[in-house]
């Protein structure tokens, strides 16, 4: 009986993980590509296409103002060279905020380039570029944002790769005022994506596929008259039944502590190709952003 009791369980347990994850088609539209990209095994899957006509891309439905966002990603298989496969947020206009991940194709048995930024205020140039520890286009993988007023944690499988800080009382701007909708994209960058640009796209290999699931938002979602609801895993009730707004979860002001903070140093040390703070061209320039010293 007990053995029976653990097994339902386990299954019960199975099914709500499964249910953690929000369906695409309520939480996203599929805004170009003219069917290139699709919403497959009952809003689970989401995958964009790419070929020589053109690429693909959706976006939220929603806007945030801070969370802890996550997607699973399995990345272009094969020679990928010269496509880019862009998941990132962003504000609109001259003066947004944004913060990207990039995954740069390479040849067939080269690594992938994953590609960070943060713009702040239209703002970007604060690139800082990794290997990945395995490969991205075998399995899929979880590739998080964690955005708070104070930092914005960059994790690829919960391993945190970067932390950019709130340093505004230094006079450095912060991603704080615009809310920003999820955005991601499949599209041909030969011009520069790999090799910068040395290696072109063999569209010999299209059409091209990524493929997403797995997606939570943990976060404050902008509702009607601009006003942000806090507290509820995307795609779930606020408070059910009491008629009042939740609180934003443990992430609004996470921190990374100390034995987080030397795994990432661990994974620069290791994985990081590109850091703008040390590029010896702004070097030399004396362009060196401000918050590199700080």
């Amino acid at each position: 009986m007990a053995r029976m009791a653990v097994s339902i369980l386990a299954i019960l347990l199975a099914s709500c993980a499964v249910a953690a994850a929000a369906s695409f088609d309520k939480e996203f539209d599929i805004t170009w590509g003219d069917g290139r990209g699709k919403i497959l095994n009952n809003g689970q899957l989401l995958t964009l296409g790419l070929d020589k006509i053109s690429g693909s891309g959706f976006q939220s439905k929603h806007e945030y103002l801070f969370g802890k966002i996550d997607m699973q990603l399995k990345l272009v298989a094969g020679n990928s060279a010269g496509t880019v496969t862009a998941y990132y947020l962003s504000s609109q206009g001259a003066t947004h905020d944004e913060i990207d991940f990039e995954f740069l194709g390479n040849e067939t048995g080269e690594p992938y380039t994953l590609h960070t930024n943060v713009f702040t205020q239209g703002q970007g140039q604060r690139e800082q570029q990794f290997r990945l520890w395995f490969d991205p286009t075998k399995d899929f993988h979880t590739y998080s944002i964690l955005w708070n007023p104070k930092h914005i944690i960059f994790m690829v499988d919960d391993m945190p790769i970067r932390d950019f800080r709130n340093l505004e009382g230094k006079g450095i701007a912060f991603p704080k005022n615009q809310p920003m909708r999820l955005y991601s994209s499949l599209w041909n960058a030969d011009d520069w994506a790999t090799q910068g640009g040395r290696v072109k796209t063999d569209w010999s290999h299209a059409p091209f596929s990524a493929s997403y699931r797995g997606f939570k938002a943990d976060a404050c979602v902008v509702v009607a008259g601009g006003r942000t609801r806090c507290g509820a895993t995307v795609g779930e009730e606020v408070a059910p039944g009491t008629g009042a707004p939740a609180v934003a979860g443990e992430w609004y002001n996470q921190e990374l502590d100390l034995t987080r903070q030397q795994r990432m140093r661990w994974v620069q040390s290791k994985y990081m190709i590109y850091n703008y703070c040390t590029d010896p061209k702004r070097v030399a320039q004396g362009t060196v952003p401000a918050e590199c010293s700080m």
